[in-house]
């Protein structure tokens, strides 16, 4: 076959790894690859002590921090199959080079698996260069770029839900969205009946702007801030100076920051040390905070100086249920919420993501477009959705309804990606935030509670009794 320009371009990343591979190890990109496509003689793998070692699922491909596959189902020797993590390194002692040791993340790791050397852990490791089922140099010219899942990582209801037709789909996808609405409503109402509506409200924000590394320590300061708001009124330098400093992450290290950052911090400390003392209780440690890994934007500092701004303001109820009322195209949607709860910050945020983050050439948004839809499905339309069912309010409830299914979609995300890949086979199109929704409680209600193999998953049987559109609805 003639080599194209195509074929030989992608395989121009890899050469260098080919012609080193008698000498060092290929990079962790190939070598992960390697493992999700199982290219390995798996009727013969053995760990560096000698027990055989049984792959019935190789995990997921873990993109983000963390270990490289989840979800993992192996059996050693004769014990049981146990389901966890597996890491994957060049060599053993990367596992300590690379903070693994110390890192709970990779508690969770039930294999190591390396391309070749000696073991330097107590955990399994398995060899990769000794089982493999081809020679390397063709290995690595098949495993060029691919980095999608296979097909025969597909779930068990990839094949049923093929055979549903689209309206079908989207009928199933429509019913479990709602039901991600209403758990999410149930769960204001219940805060609501304890501490009121507007602290259900705040609570959610602030839940929600912790993302998943941070939701503890921002529901923290969140039930604090009845003590919070106690110490009187102040502005948003005041309440960036409370929440910061409550939070453990307002610094009075001043070495190593730019001029623009120590005039900042020693205006907010000048607020700070009148009240450090009557928050010292609740005042959180720094190491509560999983900062690592975190995109600039995404930094608790600058999530927790938006909601001083919020709070400081004082009308953040009132400018939602203005929303609320004005009517909007589905494109307007999150532009006009949007215009209610972005803030202007001073100029210091301006133009810097953290404290020693330099000067930035863009100014620094405090609030994307992308985090007002996330702010809007998860909390704000929830939220709404609580207090009208409570109210017995139909035509309110129908109207936070219409808003939640025409809401555009979120931004992508791993779990996203990765269950439209088991359940439609590839990047099927949502259609708008609310189907993304329902594919999150699928998620939750089914796959997270099956294995990787999808053992004694109920689902399928659920797409496979959906009655057919001509023979009439589902039940609800």
């Amino acid at each position: 076959m003639t080599e194209t320009f195509y074929s030989q371009w992608r395989l121009a990343g890899t050469i260098a790894a080919v012609r080193d591979a008698v000498t060092e190890p290929p990079p962790e990109r190939l070598l992960q690859a390697l493992w999700q496509r199982q290219r390995l003689q798996r009727d013969s793998l053995r760990t560096l002590d000698g027990r055989s070692v049984r792959v019935l699922h190789p995990g997921f491909w873990n993109h983000e921090a963390g270990p490289d596959f989840r979800d993992a189902v192996i059996q050693i020797a004769n014990a049981a199959p146990i389901s966890g993590a597996v890491e994957v390194d060049s060599v053993s002692a990367d596992w300590r080079a690379h903070g693994h040791a110390v890192n709970p993340a990779f508690a969770e790791v039930i294999l190591h698996v390396i391309w070749n050397g000696p073991a330097h852990t107590a955990l399994p490791t398995l060899l990769l260069q000794p089982h493999l089922d081809a020679p390397w140099p063709e290995l690595a010219e098949e495993l060029a770029g691919h980095t999608q899942l296979p097909v025969e990582f597909a779930g068990q209801c990839r094949a049923p839900l093929a055979a549903m037709l689209t309206a079908e789909q989207n009928a199933l996808l429509d019913q479990a969205a709602g039901v991600r609405l209403r758990i999410k409503a149930k769960t204001m109402e219940r805060h609501a009946r304890r501490h009121g509506w507007d602290a259900a409200l705040w609570h959610g924000l602030f839940r929600a702007l912790g993302y998943k590394h941070n939701v503890w320590p921002m529901q923290h300061l969140a039930e604090q801030l009845p003590f919070l708001q106690a110490l009187g009124t102040t502005d948003a330098t005041g309440w960036q100076a409370r929440l910061l400093g409550a939070a453990g992450l307002l610094t009075d290290d001043l070495r190593g920051q730019t001029d623009a950052a120590q005039e900042w911090l020693q205006t907010l400390w000048h607020h700070w040390w009148r009240e450090r003392e009557a928050l010292e209780e609740i005042t959180l440690p720094r190491t509560a905070w999983r900062l690592g890994g975190l995109r600039p934007a995404n930094h608790p500092i600058r999530r927790l100086v938006l909601l001083a701004h919020w709070l400081a303001r004082g009308d953040l109820v009132d400018r939602l249920e203005n929303w609320m009322t004005i009517e909007c195209s589905r494109t307007q949607l999150g532009v006009t919420l949007g215009e209610r709860l972005i803030v202007q910050p001073v100029s210091f945020w301006k133009w810097h993501w953290t404290f020693r983050s330099p000067r930035q050439k863009r100014r620094c948004s405090l609030l994307g477009s992308a985090r007002v839809t996330d702010l809007a499905v998860n909390v704000i339309l929830p939220w709404f959705y609580a207090r009208c069912q409570v109210g017995r309010n139909q035509l309110e409830l129908e109207r936070v309804e219409a808003r939640y299914r025409q809401w555009p979609s979120a931004q992508d995300n791993a779990v996203l990606k990765l269950a439209r890949q088991r359940l439609f086979g590839g990047p099927r199109r949502l259609q708008g935030a609310a189907q993304q929704q329902g594919v999150l409680q699928i998620v939750r209600d089914f796959c997270d509670h099956a294995p990787a193999t999808c053992e004694d998953c109920s689902f399928p049987d659920l797409v496979q009794s959906w009655p057919d559109q001509r023979g009439g609805e589902p039940d609800s």
